[in-house]
């Protein structure tokens, strides 16, 4: 099988724009030809044995990017939607691999992966809807009909349909940001608790380390040691 994916706005491409693009192609000699044929001085294209990766990094960016924009319509600045974005990326890749044993980890820093996700998160259509679902409290299906011409939004989609996937392997804990977008997006939590959802995240949590996050910390720091910390910040 072949997929196409990319960091790619279809206005930017008409306007000739420099960009670039995966070609996920099982056979290379297939993907090889079709590098031939579509490659121009400012459309570049990369071809990689990895096609199941390259389609389905280009589903999930569309979940981040709805994430990215409950991030803007709440006003909560740019590095709170990096975070989101960094999040989004790992739920991504621990998707992939859990889903789709034996992909490859480089996939993810192609166009296909990051490139992607980032432009998606800062320019699509799901960052934009997502936005105004926080901001003006319309539903996703109102928002879709004023904004998209009746067009559906793929990330909501998405989502719940990798709600099920996670829900049939009791993961749902894993993966708290593709979580949060789909109870959202369903009316199950309200948008304002989407940062509560991932401040206490896994990638947060070092592995083998204790976990305090719900717990009281296990020891009382004495007043001489504090009376040290707060002398030693000061020199």
């Amino acid at each position: 099988s072949q997929n196409f994916s990319s960091a790619n706005l279809a206005n930017e491409v008409a306007e000739e724009k420099f960009c670039e693009t995966t070609i996920g192609a099982a056979d290379r000699r297939v993907g090889g030809i079709l590098k031939v044929l579509i490659e121009t001085p400012y459309f570049r294209v990369v071809v990689v044995d990895d096609a199941d990766t390259v389609e389905i990094c280009g589903a999930l960016k569309n979940i981040v990017a709805c994430g990215a924009g409950f991030v803007d319509g709440l006003g909560l600045g740019d590095n709170t939607k990096a975070a989101v974005i960094r999040l989004g990326l790992m739920e991504m890749v621990k998707f992939v691999d859990e889903f789709y044993p034996g992909s490859k980890l480089g996939t993810f820093f192609e166009s296909c992966g990051i490139a992607d996700l980032i432009t998606t998160c800062y320019g699509g259509r799901n960052r934009r809807i997502s936005e105004a679902f926080v901001r003006t409290g319309k539903t996703i299906q109102q928002l879709e009909k004023e904004m998209l011409n009746g067009q559906k939004l793929q990330g909501p989609f998405t989502a719940a349909e990798v709600n099920v996937m996670l829900k049939t392997k009791e993961m749902e804990k894993r993966f708290p940001l593709f979580t949060a977008v789909h109870k959202i997006c369903i009316g199950e939590i309200k948008p304002n608790k989407f940062l509560d959802c991932i401040k206490s995240h896994p990638e947060h949590i070092p592995k083998g380390a204790p976990q305090y996050a719900n717990n009281p910390i296990p020891w009382k720091p004495s007043i001489s040691l504090l009376q040290g910390l707060y002398f030693a910040c000061l020199l």
